[in-house]
């Protein structure tokens, strides 16, 4: 610049803001925290609620037991993000966040500290160890709810909902009570998943499955005699011939089978002592194998005969380590032929075996064998298996197949012979000696074809992380299949009924997929179980009569009076009430004899507990709903079988439908390579670590990015990225913060009187607000978005930003083009905060305060801003469509002459632009196309395109030839003009000098 021209940088109307560009988010996140707890936004909202309706998102309960995980904030921020985007869409958007404060993890914990101080849980008072486990979830619960409120959750935190709150434990117990009074709550004895390291029953939301090695055994059974029933010939068919024939046949086959060994196939050795029947398929291919050589490490021997299924005989003597060779197919076996056959246990006659295993094994077809592998024939322990034990039942033969080997921690009972007193499992969960007894016992009688170990998927209990086995023990069932008597039939007479209406009827599915997984479980899963041999828990609050059967009418205790006592108890001391002294009698008072009635201490299934949390939140709280429905449950993929499940079952029981509307399902979180984080892999992502490193904004803006409906990835290049996203968008924040210093109403525009680039602008916000609330409507957050940070980087920073750059500094103040861009800027301001204020809660809140400060502001408080309808405007922005595609050609042809360093700038270039469509061509000219390109000049013609223009493949019929603008450079735009020069103010174009005035 010359000492003479003028400085006209202090002319300039530039951005003025403090907004940082750094956002700071890690040490800036927790002043706002404290902020809104100040000024009490969650309550506010509350209280402001009019008329507005109510919509509830029901919190699943976290278990109080441990630090928060990356899973638990994905969890808790998509709730957070639908909470207040429907806060914002108008509801009175309520969430109380709950607990779930029972069950065996706690318990587990108190007795670990017992094991270590050497003392025994079971001396300890039941109350006294009940406190304990209390007093350890209180701690977590404070440690776990500062951790959520860092993430930025909204909530009613000063009172959340917990399940062991007294008048939750009331509700749960009143809950259960239903099930009493209504018909559907039994006493059985069935198999049932059994933690023996825990010492209790499972659900199968507490188990998960991991890979196991498991001893595998091929146990031979031994034909101990053979018949079949007389055939009944005709007159003609009855001779002498044919009598002998037939008889010469079962000969001949008795003579084959009696003596050969049916095989069976068990990865479980330990159930071989509770054996009571071998099965087979009545539609498979059996055959008679005979041994003819064996190598000197073999349990078989020359001679020996095996009753297998043709299609895994060759898979079975191999396993016993004979080639082809050492065997052949002496016959076909058929169905009717096994039928007649008598099967004895390894173990019958054996020495010492005190007769345990004498009675012939029962020998029949049933339809869950399989020919895919194994050997072709099943060995049932009814005890430890549901197949078997429904088959059982339902010939009605139970009373001779159960047996009670095996004891509630695993072991075998004392009195078994050869295996009393051995561990399934040791006290840690890992292999105990039981399976090694029995594989050696059958071993050293001959019992043994061949072992071997396998690799499989197998059930373990997801607290202890111990496998788990199938256990008969007497439990306390809900029956689904049973009419319950309330008289709520609408959905269904029956549990299951109800469940599969509520599921295809009541309620939405998000996404789909999540109806059918649900439905397929309720569809197959048998009765309900809902005791737990442990102490910290809601007991199953009932009594049952001494000497009486599970069976008999007068078993149960149903009296209102007894229910309604126990309630008040419970209201006012808790389920420690349960447990006191003299508790049995003040229950069932002068109605009834307390010598005559056994009192139950198993506690109640943890997800009977959180399954219950419709009545005592939905339906008791203030801040519930009308109908004790939920608007929203959400919860990861597992809760299907959890609490999705619990919750649909116990509502079915009481309510008679679903306690849901609307199921939101997310996946599970992976590391960046896809693969399951773990703390021995070292792959894990801590909540805490990222807050600290980038702020809960981008732990928050990760899952908004992410499609949560399926498993999502996280690692440190993932962050790194996001934070790249979110910087660019903090960009177009703060210019539009910088461009609105000073702002007044005075200056507003109407939309009708604005330029077309302002009113392209309209139209697309009028697009976007429909996406935007669609998108939050279906709980799409990745889909909202994705759609306003296109829109933010694209649409404005890289176009409307870019262009009216200039507008903003160098027009008068007074300008239309700088009143119409300022005026949406404030527009843009208005949707932009609170469009995103449901995903990015703290930097929103740092934006609105930058414009309006003062003790009671937050973009918390305020709703998404109505959109009016007539911005929409097609025509318009097919035409701006046209116009930014030719823009697109010219940018890329100034930008090889900015790479060639022809041009430093494209303001000094005036390029000459070739476009064949005649319509596109009259709107380039019915509009500022040098201000849209950013040049100081441009020239469009409909010539055709010169070899030498540049084009794009994907723009066809639009072609560029460079041009340097002429003239002189405005020193206070930096334009190329003709004119700069020849005005009053020196150095300025005609369009600067007006504005210096």
């Amino acid at each position: 610049m010359c000492a003479d021209t003028p400085d006209y940088k202090d002319t300039l109307t530039l951005p003025v803001t403090d907004f940082p560009m750094r956002a700071g988010l890690p040490k800036r996140e927790p002043e706002w925290l404290a902020r809104w707890e100040k000024i009490g936004v969650y309550d506010r909202l509350r209280e402001t609620a009019g008329d507005r309706p109510p919509f509830v998102l029901h919190d699943g309960p976290p278990y109080a037991n441990g630090h928060l995980h990356i899973g638990h904030a994905l969890n808790k921020t998509i709730k957070d993000m639908i909470v207040r985007s429907y806060q914002m869409m108008g509801f009175d958007s309520r969430y109380v966040p709950g607990w779930d404060c029972h069950g065996l993890p706690i318990e587990w914990k108190i007795e670990e500290q017992y094991r270590k101080k050497g003392r025994d849980k079971d001396e300890v008072d039941v109350v006294d160890f009940r406190q304990e486990c209390r007093k350890f979830a209180e701690g977590w619960i404070d440690i776990q709810r500062d951790e959520f409120k860092r993430l930025g959750i909204t909530g009613k935190w000063d009172n959340p909902y917990l399940t062991m709150d007294f008048h939750a434990e009331r509700v749960i117990a009143e809950e259960f009570m239903k099930f009493l009074m209504n018909g559907t709550l039994y006493q059985g004895s069935k198999p049932v998943m059994w933690s023996p390291v825990e010492k209790t029953a499972l659900a199968e939301a507490e188990v998960e499955y991991h890979d196991k090695e498991s001893f595998a055994i091929w146990v031979k059974f031994k034909v101990t005699d053979f018949r079949l029933p007389d055939l009944v010939l005709s007159d003609e068919e009855e001779t002498d011939e044919t009598r002998t024939a037939v008889a010469e046949a079962k000969a001949a086959a008795a003579q084959d089978f009696i003596g050969a060994h049916v095989v069976i196939w068990t990865t479980t050795p330990w159930t071989i002592p509770s054996n009571k029947a071998v099965v087979f398929g009545e539609n498979f291919d059996y055959g008679l194998y005979e041994v003819t050589d064996c190598p000197e490490e073999c349990w078989a021997a020359k001679g020996d005969r095996f009753i297998l299924a043709d299609k895994l005989a060759a898979d079975v003597m191999a396993r016993a380590r004979l080639e082809p060779d050492m065997y052949r197919r002496v016959r076909n076996v058929t169905p009717a032929q096994l039928s007649g056959m008598t099967l004895h246990h390894p173990l019958a006659g054996v020495e010492g075996a005190n007769g345990e295993w004498d009675a012939p094994r029962d020998f029949r077809a049933a339809d869950f064998v399989t020919d895919e592998e194994g050997t072709g024939f099943v060995h049932c322990a009814p005890s430890h298996g549901m197949e078997e034990f429904e088959l059982y039942r339902d010939l009605g033969m139970l009373d001779q197949v159960i047996t009670y080997n095996v004891m509630d921690d695993g072991s075998f009972r004392s009195d078994l012979p050869f295996f009393g007193g051995t561990f399934i499992l040791n006290r840690k969960g890992g292999e105990g000696d039981a399976n090694k007894a029995v594989i050696d016992k059958l071993a050293s009688v001959g019992g043994l074809l061949a072992r071997g170990k396998i690799k499989h998927s197998y059930p373990h209990s997801w607290r202890s992380k111990a496998p788990i086995i199938y256990r008969n023990t007497p439990q306390w069932f809900a029956s689904v299949d049973r009419e319950v008597g309330d008289g709520q039939d609408e959905m269904g007479k029956t549990i299951r009924e109800r469940a599969l209406n509520s599921i295809d009827q009541l309620v939405k599915w998000w996404p789909q997929s999540g109806r059918n997984r649900l439905y397929s479980m309720i569809e197959a899963r048998p009765d309900w179980v809902l005791s737990r041999q442990r102490a910290w828990g809601v007991p199953l609050t009932c009594f049952t009569r001494k000497g009486a059967l599970p069976t008999d009418e007068d078993f149960l205790l149903r009296d209102p009076a007894v229910n309604a006592r126990i309630a008040e108890a419970f209201e006012a001391e808790g389920a420690d009430a349960w447990y006191a002294d003299g508790a049995k009698a003040r229950f069932l008072g002068n109605d009834h004899n307390a010598d005559e009635w056994e009192q139950v201490f198993d506690v109640l299934d943890v997800w009977f507990d959180s399954g219950s949390t419709h009545a005592f939140v939905l339906r008791d709280r203030e801040d519930g709903t009308p109908d004790g429905i939920a608007d929203v449950y959400m919860e990861g993929t597992d809760q299907h079988r959890g609490w999705f499940h619990s919750s649909l079952l116990q509502a079915c029981g009481t309510k008679g439908h679903a306690p849901y509307r609307n199921v939101v399902t997310h996946g599970f979180t992976l590391d960046e390579k896809g693969m399951k984080m773990s703390k021995s892999l070292g792959n894990t992502i801590v909540p805490e670590q990222v807050v600290k490193q980038y702020g809960a904004d981008i732990l928050r803006l990760w899952v908004a990015q992410t499609d949560y409906t399926v498993d999502q990835r996280i690692g440190p290049e993932i962050l790194k990225g996001v934070a790249d996203s979110y910087r660019r968008l903090r960009n177009t924040m703060r210019f539009m913060l910088g461009n609105l210093h000073g702002f007044d109403e005075a200056e507003r525009v109407d939309a009708a009187d604005m330029p077309e680039l302002e009113r392209w602008v309209l139209h697309r916000l009028a697009e976007l607000d429909h996406v935007v609330r669609e998108g939050y409507k279906t709980f799409d957050f990745q889909g909202v978005f994705s759609a306003v940070f296109t829109f933010a980087t694209v649409d404005l920073s890289s176009f409307y930003f870019d262009i009216r750059k200039d507008a903003l500094y160098c027009d008068a103040v007074d300008s239309l083009n700088r009143r119409a861009a300022r005026t949406v800027l404030d527009i843009l301001f208005h949707r932009l905060t609170t469009w995103l204020a449901p995903i990015l809660v703290f930097t929103m809140e740092d934006v609105w305060l930058e414009r309006f400060p003062g003790d009671d502001s937050s973009v918390h408080l305020v709703d998404f801003p109505d959109t009016p309808a007539d911005w929409l405007d097609e025509p318009l922005a097919a035409k701006w469509s046209g116009v930014r595609r030719v823009r697109r050609v010219v940018t890329a042809a100034l930008e090889v002459q900015r790479r060639d360093k022809v041009i430093g700038a494209s303001l000094e270039a005036a390029p000459v632009v070739h476009v064949r469509d005649a319509d596109v061509l009259a709107a380039l000219k019915s509009v500022n196309f040098a201000d849209i390109t950013i040049t100081s000049a441009v020239s469009l013609t409909n010539d055709p395109l010169p070899s030498e223009a540049f084009r794009l493949p994907e723009v066809e019929g639009v072609g560029v030839v460079f041009e340097k603008a002429t003239g002189e450079k405005c020193q206070r735009c930096w334009k190329i003009l003709p004119d700069v020069g020849s005005h009053d103010h020196a150095g300025t174009c005609g369009r600067c000098d007006e504005a210096l005035g």
